[in-house]
């Protein structure tokens, strides 16, 4: 079934969207030195509605970077820094009872936790026991919390952006990963180049102020979100990104072999949602109205990594799933992709894909 065609507002909102991530990525710009693909990989997950994982070693500024993103698109942003002694209610709020100094009567009174919000940090989320990242897990999922049998609806839009550490693994709490596949990216920050770390130095040591200009509100999200899930997506897109995800479960049909010898489970069907959503969200950015598969490979690592989960083999000889990925993309050419169905790419003008 073809999708509907994009209307001109629907295109305005395209090129509106694009000009906004241009405005936003100077905006970090100011105070964020490199990183641009982790900027990037943020801004795309946000616009596709998902929720990522960061991780990096100490001192390469995610909490800085994520509350720069959040002050530079004007929305609500609260950091919840992840220790062994958190409890869900320090997350998700509890009820208090209160005197009226009027009546005398004593009434119970919901104090909202940090988790109201429309930005949430959550740091270092695997020093904190199972239960409490559970309460962080089920907001992700329903954008929902329940406090004293009652459900209370987080105001939208809603993210959550957590961070863990690779090293100093002792006593931490790894994500389970059913828990890991609610986030749409897990992403890599890496050490910056030698320019880059010059540059991070001399501002960082000198007194410089700087002001970040508004580029976006809440509501302009929210529609411009509206916007990227009607993108139109050719057929031969769709099986290119369910290709790529069928081909890591292993023992599978026509699973290759470096597959079968490294991984012990291979992406579920959310893994294929997730790459149709983020090449959506990232051709809307550069400012086209169509997704290509080389929009579906940009996106496929951070949405693969955390879904594929290697074996003792693969971590004996150092295969991490990273290089798994890669080497899948090389396996399932791009121009191959052509061929599996008989589909087009819609024009600039909105035209959507044909069945």
């Amino acid at each position: 079934m073809a999708e509907e065609p994009m209307s001109e507002k629907d295109l305005a909102a395209v090129k509106k969207l694009s000009e906004a991530y241009k405005t936003i990525k100077g905006e970090l710009g100011k105070i964020i030195v490199g990183q641009d693909n982790v900027i990037e990989e943020l801004l795309i997950a946000i616009f596709a509605r998902g929720h990522c994982m960061l991780e990096g070693v100490p001192g390469l500024a995610k909490t800085l970077m994520i509350s720069t993103l959040a002050d530079s698109i004007s929305l609500k942003f609260n950091r919840i820094q992840f220790t062994p002694d958190l409890m869900p209610s320090d997350i998700t709020g509890t009820e208090v009872i209160q005197e009226n100094k009027t009546t005398g009567d004593r009434d119970f009174k919901f104090l909202p936790g940090p988790i109201f919000a429309n930005v949430i940090l959550a740091d270092e989320i695997n020093r904190t026991p199972p239960k409490t990242q559970a309460a962080l897990l089920e907001a992700m999922q329903e954008h929902k919390v329940t406090t004293g049998g009652v459900r209370r609806k987080l105001d939208p839009p809603f993210f959550v952006l957590a961070t863990q550490n690779p090293i100093e693994q002792e006593g931490t709490y790894p994500l389970p990963e059913a828990q890991l596949d609610r986030f749409m990216f897990k992403i890599f920050v890496d050490y910056p180049t030698e320019d880059d770390e010059f540059e991070i130095v001399r501002r960082t040591t000198a007194p410089v102020e700087t002001k970040l200009n508004k580029a976006l509100n809440a509501q302009d999200i929210l529609e411009l979100q509206e916007i990227v899930r009607r993108v139109p997506v050719a057929d031969h897109v769709i099986r290119y990104a369910m290709k790529l995800v069928r081909l890591t479960r292993v023992n599978k049909g026509d699973t290759p072999k470096f597959i079968n010898d490294n991984v012990s489970w291979g992406a579920g069907p959310r893994a294929s949602q997730y790459l149709i959503l983020g090449g959506k969200a990232r051709a809307v950015l550069y400012g086209r109205y169509y997704v290509s598969t080389e929009d579906i490979q940009q996106v496929a690592l951070p949405v693969l990594r955390h879904r594929i989960v290697t074996n003792f083999n693969a971590e004996a000889e150092g295969i991490t799933s990273d290089k798994i990925v890669q080497e899948l993309l090389k396996f399932v050419p791009r121009q191959e992709s052509e061929n599996l169905a008989d589909a087009r790419l819609p024009k600039v003008t909105g035209e959507p894909a044909k069945a």
